[in-house]
């Protein structure tokens, strides 16, 4: 498995979210449950990409590993829970590996750097959804990832293509 070298929140260069929109276009062409559905092209996504980086640094936390070639090769975004009263946790949003790296352990490298990088910031539970019938869900579970919730049909692809939204936490206070 080759190791990649995580950053949390770097600075967000043109080429940086350049890099970061293409990688979520190629995810989402390549079938990636990550908001779009294919064919998309950057432009589709860039709005949502550019609002959704507007909030890192600050209330949500981009995480980047860069390959070998200082290139992206995965990426997330550790979401603020909108509360102090959930101060303690947090979202992991937009979970992404390149698909030119799939295959590699590059995903478990990165959910197990969101933990390092959320014990480091005070925060005990990781909550996550999944859409159904992708079997990502078996991914998050190997990663210490509980089901604690699921709401039929609440994602809808096309017309008669309705998927369940699984709710998943990792309660990271009761792992060493």
């Amino acid at each position: 498995m080759l190791e990649l070298h995580f950053v949390t929140d770097p600075q967000l260069t043109p080429e940086l979210v350049d890099e970061l929109v293409d990688c979520w276009t190629d995810v989402s062409n390549a079938g990636g449950s990550v908001g779009f559905v294919p064919p998309v092209t950057a432009s589709d996504i860039r709005e949502t990409a550019v609002a959704a980086f507007a909030r890192c640094g600050d209330l949500d936390h981009l995480l980047v590993g860069f390959d070998a070639e200082g290139r992206v090769a995965c990426w997330l975004i550790l979401g603020d829970a909108g509360s102090w009263l959930r101060s303690h946790w947090r979202w992991v949003l937009r979970v992404m590996v390149h698909p030119k790296h799939q295959g590699r352990g590059y995903g478990s490298q990165l959910m197990r750097a969101a933990a390092e990088a959320s014990r480091a910031m005070g925060v005990e539970a990781l909550h996550l959804t999944v859409r159904g019938g992708t079997g990502t869900e078996r991914f998050y579970a190997g990663l210490g990832y509980t089901e604690v919730g699921r709401i039929p049909k609440a994602i809808r692809l096309a017309p008669g293509d309705d998927r369940d939204e699984i709710y998943m936490v990792n309660r990271l206070s009761l792992q060493s």
